[in-house]
């Protein structure tokens, strides 16, 4: 029996006076004005220039649309309506595994060229990545996409006829899977916080953490939504990235994660260490 559940919106854009906007965008975009001032305030409370963090997202935001996308043209590739398809970025389709891999690798590269304290600005910055994803979801929600299979539990959210898949045109509520996720990620942002500042994790590790942390979360996912995905082997694709992502930071975390004895500071404020910023001779990135 039907206890209860939670309307999709009825349009999947904003109308301001002449503007049209896409609420998905605008999730994108609020995340990530979420994740750098976030990532700012860590970075200031341990000596860092706030504007560090600014030109990194100047390189790193982009970076890691363009991987998100790609990952998904290059893994979900039932596109009937022209080559122009894969560009529609507003229409939903960003590829969170993607968007990690190339964000997090041209954020590497900006750090080391501008000679930046890579592990310090890393944890620094990381807790940010999972607010920007938690907010981002807020699309999925507007679009009525990613979610899962049918339920009547209460917070079960209501799909409208177009948007749910052929073997269930008949059920009117779903798992909120897009939700479920975004809980996890304000969750993982606290986890990411504390344990930064228990100093248990050598100095940079918290980078792993997030890995592990999301993609665990991304596996379980995987299995209760029911939008059409490739599969390889019979398994949806993202299920063997998320268990190669698990095992390549995990395995990372066992090996080498933990702190040395002494290392670290007893500044709790941020969970990252005090440093200089070094300024590089040849301008920033």
């Amino acid at each position: 029996m039907l206890f209860a559940s939670f309307p999709s919106p009825s349009s999947e854009a904003i109308e301001l006076g002449p503007f049209t906007l896409r609420a998905y965008g605008l999730a994108i975009a609020f995340g990530v004005v979420a994740a750098v001032w976030l990532a700012q305030k860590r970075w200031s409370a341990v000596g860092g220039d706030p504007e560090d963090i600014s030109k990194l997202a100047m390189w790193a935001v982009p970076a890691g649309l363009i991987g998100s996308r790609i990952y998904h043209v290059l893994t979900d590739w039932r596109f009937d309506e022209g080559w122009a398809e894969p560009f529609k970025i507003w229409e939903g389709g960003l590829g969170i595994p993607g968007g990690m891999a190339a964000g997090i690798l041209v954020g590497i590269w900006v750090m080391h060229r501008n000679g930046w304290d890579r592990p310090a600005l890393l944890d620094a910055a990381i807790p940010g990545l999972p607010l920007a994803q938690a907010v981002g979801r807020l699309g999925n929600w507007f679009n009525q996409e990613l979610f899962g299979g049918p339920t009547d539990l209460p917070w079960a959210v209501e799909i409208a006829p177009e948007h749910r898949p052929a073997e269930h045109l008949t059920e009117e509520t779903f798992h909120p899977t897009f939700l479920y996720e975004a809980v996890w990620n304000l969750g993982l942002v606290v986890f990411l916080i504390w344990l930064g500042k228990t100093k248990r994790v050598r100095s940079g590790g918290l980078l792993a953490v997030y890995v592990v942390g999301y993609l665990v979360a991304r596996l379980w996912l995987e299995t209760v939504r029911v939008d059409p995905a490739t599969e390889v082997g019979g398994v949806r694709i993202n299920i063997w990235m998320s268990a190669i992502g698990i095992v390549v930071a995990g395995g990372w975390l066992l090996l080498r994660g933990r702190a040395p004895k002494g290392e670290g500071s007893d500044d709790a404020g941020a969970g990252v260490e005090p440093v200089e910023v070094a300024v590089p001779d040849d301008g920033s990135a």
